[in-house]
Parts: C-alpha cells; sequence; structure tokens
C-alpha cells in the first residue's frame, strides 16, 4: 500500500520563474500556475499575465507534465491610447502594442496608423497614438477599388492603394485635400501624345584613360544617344477622350551624347608561376605564335635572313611583332609558355589588319621549332618608362 500511495504522488519539479527583474527557482510537485507562484511568494494582479513557452496560460490550469519549466511574468502597465476621439488608459500585460489594442476590443487593419508600430514591444507605461484606416472607393481605369485608408490626404492614400499620381495624372479631389468624408477618389489618367517630323542626329565616340581600370580592360564609361530635332504636335487626353491639342515649333528636343570608352591605365603587378618558372608580370595578352628561323624567314629571293630590325640575332629570346605594335614594345621583356623569356626585337610577318595579336617566335635553324596557336603572352616587370597604355 505504500509503494502505490508513492507512485501515485506527483513528482518534483524544477521551476524557474522570471518576475520583476529576477529569477526565482523552487522544486515542487505543484502543476498549477497559481500555486506554484503562492509557493514562490509572488503576487499576481488581475491584469498581469503568467507566460509558459512564450504563450500566456490560465493560472487555474495544471501544466503539461514536465521535469522542468520556466515560467515568465509580465505584469500589466498603463498605455495611454490616444486616438481622434481623445485618450483612455488600459491596463494590459500583452507583450506587443498591436496585441494589447486587440485585446482592447480593436480590430486592426493594415491600412491603420499606429505610433509606435504594432509589433513594438511594450517594456513598460507608454502613450499609443491610433489612427484607423476609413473606407474609400477609389475608381480608376475604369474600375472602382475598394480600400481602407488612414492617410492624411488624397495623394497618400492613392499611393498606400497602389495607384499614385504618375506623370500629368490628377485626382478628384486633389491630392493635397483631406480624405473627403463620402470616400469619393476619382484618378484622371493624363497622356500626351505628339506626332513628330523628325531628324537625328547621330552620336560620336571618343575614348578616355581611366585610372580605375587595370591597363588592357575596357568598359563603357557612357552609353551613346543620338540627338534628335523635330517638330511637334503634341495632342492631351484625359481618360483616354481627347482634350486639347497645339501644335510647336521645330526644335532640337535632345542633342547627341557622345559614347565615351574606357580604357584602363591601372598597373597591376602581378606573380605567376608557369613551365616552373616564377616571374613578376604587368600584362597579359591573348595571342597568336608562330615560328621562324634565319632560313625559314619570308625572303622575296629566297634568302636567309640573319639580321632583325632592332639588330639582335635570330634565335630563341628574339621574337618578332607586327610593325606598329614592334614601335610601341620594342625591346620589351615577355615571358612566352613553353617558349621561354624573349624579347621584342624584329618586325614579324603577321597582318595588323587581320590579326594585330601575333607574335613571331625566333629560333636558330638548328633550334628551330614550329610552335602555332594561341597562347598567353606575359609582358614582364619593372613597368617600361615609355609604357605604351592603348594597344596599338
Amino acid at each position: 500500500m505504500l509503494l502505490l500511495i508513492t507512485a501515485c504522488e506527483a513528482k518534483s519539479a524544477q521551476v524557474t520563474i522570471l518576475a520583476d527583474g529576477q529569477v526565482h527557482i523552487l522544486n515542487t510537485s505543484q502543476r498549477i500556475p497559481a500555486d506554484i507562484l503562492a509557493a514562490a511568494g509572488i503576487a499576481i494582479g488581475p491584469d498581469d499575465s503568467v507566460l509558459y513557452l512564450g504563450a500566456s496560460v490560465a493560472i487555474d490550469k495544471a501544466l503539461p507534465d514536465k521535469e522542468a519549466y520556466t515560467l515568465s511574468i509580465h505584469r500589466a502597465v498603463a498605455l495611454t491610447l490616444v486616438g481622434s476621439d481623445g485618450e483612455r488608459i488600459i491596463q494590459t500585460s500583452a507583450t506587443t502594442v498591436g496585441q494589447a489594442l486587440t485585446e482592447a476590443g480593436l480590430t486592426l487593419y493594415t491600412s491603420d496608423q499606429i505610433d509606435p508600430p504594432s509589433d513594438t514591444p511594450i517594456t513598460g507605461a507608454m502613450s499609443v497614438t491610433y489612427r484607423p484606416g476609413g473606407e474609400i472607393m477609389i475608381s480608376v481605369d475604369g474600375t472602382q477599388v475598394g480600400t481602407r485608408s488612414a492617410a492624411k490626404n488624397v495623394g497618400q492614400a492613392l499611393a498606400e492603394a497602389g495607384f499614385p499620381l504618375v506623370g500629368l495624372d490628377f485626382s478628384l479631389p486633389d491630392e493635397s485635400a483631406q480624405l473627403p468624408k463620402d470616400g469619393a477618389i476619382r484618378v484622371v489618367r493624363v497622356s500626351e501624345s505628339i506626332a513628330l517630323t523628325e531628324k537625328a542626329i547621330p552620336f560620336t565616340t571618343r575614348s578616355e584613360l581611366s585610372a580605375d581600370m587595370e591597363i588592357d580592360q575596357q568598359a563603357m564609361l557612357q552609353n551613346g544617344e543620338p540627338g534628335l530635332a523635330v517638330t511637334r504636335l503634341r495632342t492631351r487626353s484625359e481618360d483616354g477622350v481627347q482634350v486639347s491639342q497645339q501644335s510647336e515649333s521645330e526644335s532640337i528636343v535632345r542633342p547627341p551624347q557622345d559614347r565615351i570608352m574606357g580604357i584602363g591605365t591601372k598597373i597591376v603587378i602581378r606573380t605567376a608561376t608557369v613551365d616552373g618558372v616564377t616571374f613578376e608580370y604587368y600584362r597579359a595578352l591573348h595571342m597568336y605564335t608562330t615560328s621562324y628561323s634565319p632560313c625559314r624567314s619570308a625572303s622575296p629571293d629566297n634568302r636567309c635572313l640573319y639580321g632583325t630590325a632592332s639588330g639582335l640575332p635570330v634565335k630563341r629570346g628574339t621574337v618578332a611583332m607586327v610593325y606598329s605594335w614592334y614601335l610601341a614594345f620594342g625591346f620589351d621583356k615577355l615571358y612566352i609558355p613553353v617558349y621561354g623569356y624573349a624579347t621584342v626585337g624584329d618586325i614579324g610577318a603577321g597582318d595588323p589588319s587581320i590579326n594585330p595579336y601575333w607574335v613571331d617566335l625566333g629560333w636558330t635553324d638548328a633550334e628551330y621549332q614550329p610552335m602555332e596557336g594561341w597562347t598567353t603572352v606575359y609582358f614582364l616587370a619593372p613597368v617600361p618608362q615609355n609604357l605604351v597604355y592603348v594597344l596599338p
């Protein structure tokens, strides 16, 4: 019998109570919040709330059987409600402004104006301004749309309803007027069409150096727009009905705007390891490579050409470029994958009108290796003093 009685007794649980800025911990077999609070010596007012797991619970109903509980006491505070009909004070233990207003019997709509907002936590006595929205009927685009609004004027109400006045549109009453008592608002859509006799003024394209972009990068800094000279006939319509027509003299209505292409001048020294060789470079270009040697040069009479434009011998390490590139990069140091270190020392046979991105790899006749295809050519640091920013 003793074992049976012991088994029927409620098990003790640890209860943590957060109340009035203090933490109370006790072990009790009680499950009814009122009894637990009484055992902890905590008084509960008629408007206070007891929260368990973030939700309000009845203080006279047992909690579910658990080994531990955390209860929070949310004390009621005075909330001053300011409305168009004056002020009133309500006692509330709600956690947010919106919950307090709902518990006070107010039906809230998204159009209502509440200050502070409805999701503002209540941490003490506070004042809340509440301006309920009224019903309005908007006539717009051949339809009527009913909604609610607490806006201060017609324009604000239309914007809140998703029908802002655009361009020449106007409203009846005027957008600056207060909401009408009957709630009726009309939006008048205004459109103007222009019949044009046009003459286009073409725009030009120019380039500008930009220190914000890396060298060899290009980007459009400004779109080009053609200008327009017109003779215009302006027609005004309200809600699709023509109300006026006016001729206008010929004029340049839009001057052309240049298209501006930015060319990068910013130098960034990078390190690369290619073919096991580590080097620093400031520019890397995708170029087409071919090979040549003294007796494989394109001489009209098939003579072996041992000389170069720079005076360097034709051998591995001397490369040629098209004439304009040779003038720009003569004696510059390069690294070319598989080929190795190189110096720009000759004028190549490539056709600049077809592809200026061409480099001929020099060899002696004995060491000649045919190499043809696209590869990355690295221009090595240090940066030459007469650096060419714009590729020829």
